[in-house]
């Protein structure tokens, strides 16, 4: 029986915030496999990113709040072990979709482990964390999730069809990443972590993450309309007023006072735009697969 603390750490509510990206590929997916949907998206949510989390958790030991933890228990040696049989488990799950999309899972478990393990800790570098993070949880799942449920090559989703929306999943990751660290600078600089967030300053992550969604939106505006898909363009356009609301309403308190740069408003930001982009994404699905 897993310890309480080893359940919590594995964070797994938290790994659902992550959805959008892969309910994207299954909205621009020309034709799906259910099966393979529903083992991908397993794979993926409830063990893969699980395993990461409990792992980054296992070697920070975080003592402040971190993602989905507003108040983190001591980790033990179990967690350590138990994040490595998730990975297992995930990619078992994925040679039953095809051994491409079981080495994708083997490739980003390799990579999550590199940013909290004590031999590489990518976090330490702001800029080169960033970049992987956003590549990795961005383009790299979008098409290891394209590749899973609608059996197509690696080679075939290097055609710019696929390249393109997978670029735009990084786009919003890399807005949406430096977010998640805005209230650990205290923590971060005491163990010597320099993150983006950290490295820019609280006030300053703000714009950054305004500058980049407006341009991903531009993306996005731009996939949709080249694609003549108006109605999926108004979809996703109407789902980021909620997120768009509350981001500019939580900016103007924090020019105000930075301390309202904390864990419950940067969970409910993760709440609000998961939501509505998941539910964009599946409304666009279901349009057009109806």
């Amino acid at each position: 029986m897993l310890q309480k603390a080893t359940w919590l750490h594995l964070r797994i509510p938290f790994s659902l915030f992550l959805m959008p990206v892969f309910l994207f590929a299954t909205s621009q997916a020309e034709s799906i496999n259910f099966r393979e949907w529903f083992l991908a998206f397993v794979a993926i949510h409830l063990f893969l990113y699980p395993a990461s989390n409990a792992y980054n958790s296992y070697f920070d030991k975080d003592e402040e709040s971190i993602g989905g933890l507003e108040k983190p228990p001591p980790v033990s040696k179990e967690l350590y072990w138990v994040s490595l049989f998730f990975d297992l488990l995930a990619i078992l799950i994925g040679l039953m979709v095809s051994w491409q999309f079981a080495i994708g899972l083997f490739l980003y478990g390799l990579i999550s482990k590199a940013y909290s393990h004590p031999a590489v800790r990518l976090k330490k570098y702001p800029i080169a964390s960033l970049l992987i993070v956003a590549v990795f949880q961005g383009a790299f799942t979008y098409l290891m999730s394209m590749q899973a449920m609608a059996g197509l090559s690696w080679k075939k989703l290097c055609l710019a069809k696929f390249l393109y929306p997978a670029l735009l999943s990084t786009c919003l990751l890399l807005g949406f990443y430096p977010m998640t660290q805005i209230y650990q600078h205290e923590e971060d600089a005491r163990r010597g972590d320099k993150t983006f967030s950290l490295l820019l300053g609280i006030k300053e992550t703000f714009i950054f993450t305004a500058v980049i969604f407006f341009l991903a939106n531009v993306g996005f505006f731009a996939y949709f309309y080249y694609q003549n898909a108006w109605r999926e363009l108004i979809i996703f356009e109407l789902a980021l007023l909620p997120v768009l609301f509350f981001f500019g309403k939580w900016w103007l308190k924090v020019l105000k006072d930075t301390s309202q740069a904390n864990f419950r408003n940067t969970m409910f930001l993760n709440k609000v735009s998961s939501f509505c982009l998941s539910l964009a994404f599946l409304l666009i699905f279901l349009m057009n697969f109806f």
